[in-house]
């Protein structure tokens, strides 16, 4: 019985999918984001970002996941709960603020503040505000991929709201 313990703990030990690195990866991420969030959360309060400012607390896994499942040239474009995501893509935080902030500094040079963050360097086409508009829009950008034979694709994030619109069907 002993023998069969001792096995089992080896054979996990070497069913690990993941390295080390990809773990801490997946956790320094989240963890940037949900401190980012946090302080972005403080600042609205002060009203030091002006306008709308949806956080992204609590889906922090969902980008730090899927970005590692990209590869140099895809592509990636979401909806309005933004903020996470280009920081998941190695965005300076420091210009993903300052895009919250309004300011030139910004990855949008501070005109799309937190719903319309884009990073073209990272192949971040944004945050949409209107539910679902993201989905022909990634839709358009898989097919120019596959079109022009590059290999890569397009990583569209949705919430169910956007199953329910028709351009999810459309496309």
């Amino acid at each position: 019985m002993a023998a069969a313990k001792g096995n089992t703990k080896a054979k996990a030990k070497k069913e690990s999918k993941f390295s080390k690195e990809t773990y801490m990866f997946w956790y320094e991420n989240m963890l940037l984001q949900r401190r980012f969030e946090e302080k972005a959360g403080q600042l609205y309060g002060q009203q030091k970002i002006r306008g709308f400012c949806h956080l992204y607390i609590g889906q922090e896994a969902c980008s730090s996941g899927s970005v590692s499942a990209l590869k140099e040239g895809d592509k990636y474009i979401t909806a309005y709960r933004d903020h996470g995501h280009p920081l998941a893509l190695g965005t300076d935080p420091k210009a993903v603020m300052a895009e919250l902030m309004a300011k030139a500094t910004g990855i949008s040079k501070g005109k799309g503040g937190s719903m319309h963050m884009f990073d073209r360097e990272k192949g971040f086409f944004g945050g949409h505000g209107i539910v679902g508009g993201q989905v022909p829009l990634g839709a358009g950008i898989a097919f120019a991929e596959k079109y022009n034979k590059t290999g890569n694709l397009c990583m569209c994030m949705m919430g169910d709201g956007a199953v329910r619109q028709g351009a999810f069907h459309e496309a």
